[in-house]
């Protein structure tokens, strides 16, 4: 039997040393042979073919997983596996196309045309927390004013405390005057160190919060945000997600070892990798940011994942795009996931961006 050195192999097959080592980690490509004394890998050259496969699923971007289920079918189920694979990322890119559109917008500070008296923006906003139908508390926080949208969905023995803490810590913060990002970011660490305070003598992991929020100043929006509650903007009816969960399963998806689909189902779906918390061993928040240019009819939905983890996006949009009051707004979607079944704390804010 002829085997092949790792290096032979991953040279034949196009798949990095490195990469080689991980699926055999995983699994999904097993050496023929493991030298007991040195560690070398050895494969045999008719793994070439599996090898081949494996390749070229990755570049078609299709997550580990999943490679494991159609290497393991016949090649009938594995063709229609790759087809019913690919229908998902033609969808997936539609989806994101509107993202795409908006940063271009952003990055080159695109917006409408300029008038001689252009008139001025003002936030028109509502928020609205809501314990659900199955949890005994409330750990979510929300606020909705001219200046500073927020939401914080609370965890842990202390979660109604910190969630409310860090909310109420970005509302008390003095206004923002010039660079409202800096001054937004600010006011996050100032709740970081709010929540740590009030977390340290609880063990790792202890109680903590996500945090989102928006800070306003003359048209600019500066964006804040840690956990997995998110930001959400309908412009031109097209609804664009802001913000990226910080889970582990969204780690997982990032990382090609996951499909969204498969996320949904993952025992620790909820489990999140950066939150505002304290104990012993709890790194710095690091939370994500982003300043734009708001444009009149803008329409930015806050919410926690009681909210979104309820109701698909296409829910959302639909709701989203009634010419609706920003209470009402909220009232319809508080409904929908009563209907649904609330398993846990709702929380959202609207705000909507129109001219004084």
């Amino acid at each position: 039997m002829e085997l092949l050195t790792i290096g032979a192999f991953a040279r034949a097959c196009g798949l990095s040393p490195k990469a080689l080592r991980l699926y055999a980690e995983l699994g999904l490509l097993t050496p023929a042979v493991v030298d007991e004394r040195t560690g070398y890998r050895h494969y045999r050259r008719d793994q070439l073919e599996h090898a081949l496969l494996v390749a070229w699923l990755r570049r078609i971007g299709m997550p580990l997983a999943r490679i494991r289920l159609v290497t393991g079918q016949s090649r009938a189920d594995a063709a229609r596996e790759v087809a019913a694979f690919w229908r998902e990322v033609e969808a997936d890119v539609a989806a994101r196309r509107p993202l795409a559109s908006f940063l271009v917008d952003h990055l080159t500070g695109k917006g409408p045309e300029m008038t001689d008296t252009p008139r001025p923006l003002v936030l028109r906003c509502a928020a609205r927390t809501d314990r659900g139908l199955v949890r005994e508390q409330n750990q979510d926080a929300a606020h909705a004013d001219a200046r500073i949208v927020a939401v914080a969905d609370g965890f842990g023995p202390s979660g109604e405390r910190a969630s409310s803490l860090a909310v109420d810590t970005l509302v008390d913060g003095p206004p923002a005057t010039g660079d409202v990002l800096g001054a937004l970011r600010l006011a996050a660490e100032r709740a970081e160190r709010s929540v740590r305070l009030l977390t340290a003598d609880e063990p790792d992991p202890g109680s903590g919060t996500t945090l989102t929020a928006l800070a306003w100043s003359g048209s600019e929006l500066a964006l804040v945000h840690i956990g997995d509650s998110r930001a959400y903007l309908l412009r031109d009816g097209e609804l664009t997600r802001l913000t990226h969960d910080h889970t582990l399963v969204q780690t997982l998806i990032d990382e090609g070892r996951l499909s969204a689909a498969e996320a949904e189902s993952h025992p620790q779906r909820t489990r999140l990798v950066r939150a505002l918390h304290g104990g012993a061993d709890a790194a710095p928040s690091r939370p994500d940011s982003l300043l734009q240019q708001a444009r009149a009819g803008d329409r930015y939905l806050l919410s926690s994942d009681g909210l979104h983890r309820v109701l698909p996006d296409d829910v959302l949009r639909s709701v989203l795009l009634e010419p609706a009051d920003p209470e009402a707004v909220l009232d319809e979607l508080v409904r929908r996931v009563h209907a649904a079944g609330a398993p846990d704390n709702v929380c959202c804010a609207l705000a909507d961006v129109v001219a004084a």
